[in-house]
């Protein structure tokens, strides 16, 4: 299956609310470490996930959130 990396943006003001999004939202990502600078002051958030399709890599975050967020198709690739 491939692997999409999801990154999501947001204001400092909204930092709560994003994060309030996933309450009563069945996402396998909750619960779950994810890379953010939300601590350090930059406010955005990295997913790296499988999915069929950007699509369906985006239906893991509330609405909020993903239509905020953008997806990237990645692969693992072996630096020499």
């Amino acid at each position: 299956m491939p692997s999409f990396v999801i990154h999501h943006r947001h204001g400092q003001a909204d930092c709560g609310v994003v994060f309030t999004a996933f309450r009563g939202f069945a996402s396998p990502l909750r619960h779950t470490p994810a890379l953010a600078s939300c601590p350090v002051g930059g406010h955005e958030i990295w997913w790296t996930v499988t999915a069929e399709d950007a699509a369906a890599a985006l239906r893991l975050l509330p609405h909020y959130v993903a239509e905020r967020s953008t997806v990237t198709r990645v692969e693992q690739v072996r630096i020499p």
